[in-house]
Order: structure tokens, then sequence, then C-alpha cells
């Protein structure tokens, strides 16, 4: 275990730095769509290396309560994620490369109801961290493993 500053720390609060950076109303001008992209594509990656790290945690049979930071920050990420996919953000509409599918948009209902999933249970994993619900945590961490990968399969390109 690294000492210092934990890589899954540094990636959350770059993510809460980016975050910030686009939910700032009060600056000059809007963030571009290509800002959007970047920003939820970095959100999407530290995500999965939380994910992964409270993963590695629950198998080495640490106290999970240790981890409740990290899956708070996962469900606050579940809970802003569907914002991160304005109208104009799809492939062919920005100069950077980006696997969301048009089904995004063209079917928003179910994508949002793929993303409330996934909120859910990132919400439930962080209630079972701060109780320190051990073998709940365990199992939880394939429900948001679950959940995820619904909304990928539907509107993730491969």
């Amino acid at each position: 275990m690294m000492k210092g500053l934990h890589p899954a720390w540094i990636c959350l609060g770059v993510a809460a730095v980016a975050a910030m950076g686009i939910a700032r109303a009060d600056t000059a001008s809007a963030p571009t769509p290509v800002q959007i992209v970047q920003a939820r594509q970095a959100a999407l990656d530290m995500s999965a290396a939380t994910f992964v790290e409270m993963k590695h945690a629950a198998e080495a049979g640490e106290d999970v309560t240790k981890q409740a930071t990290m899956a708070n920050a996962l469900a606050k990420w579940a809970k802003a994620l569907p914002t991160m996919f304005p109208a104009g953000t799809g492939a062919g509409q920005v100069s950077v490369p980006t696997r969301a599918r048009p089904e995004i948009w063209s079917d928003r209902a179910t994508f949002e109801a793929r993303a409330a999933d996934y909120q859910a249970a990132a919400a439930k994993l962080a209630q079972l961290a701060q109780a320190g619900d051990a073998a709940g945590f365990g199992a939880q961490l394939d429900t948001v493993k679950n959940a995820c990968g619904a909304c990928h399969k539907d509107f993730q390109a491969r």
C-alpha cells in the first residue's frame, strides 16, 4: 500500500476540480462541448479507478468504513452523470473521440433509467460503507458493477 496520497484520492481531487470548473455558472463562458466530453471521460475513468480500489479493499478484508469517502464520491458522480451528456456532445459532434452512442439522446428515457439504477446502487454502496457492513458492501459492489455495465451495454460504443 502506498504511503501518502493514494492514486484514487488524487483522481477524486482532479474530478472535483474538473466538476467545479464545469459547474461554475458565473464564468465568462460556458464549457465547450469538447470540454464537457473531456470532463465526463476523465470522471468516468476516475470512477472506474475508484471502484477498482474499493473492490480490492473489500476483497482484502479491509475495514469498509475506510471506503466511505470514495463510495460517497462515486454516489455523487452517479447523480451528476446524466448531466454530463448534453445535446451536441456525441460522436461526430465534437472534435475529440467519444464512445457515447446516439441512443443516449434518441432514447433519453432509457438512458436516464439506467443512470438512476446506477445512482441508487452507488448510494446504497455509500450507506453500507458508512455502516461498516463488509458483507453488504462486497455484495453491493457487484450490484454497482452490473448497473454500470447495463448502461455501457446500451449506450457505449465498443
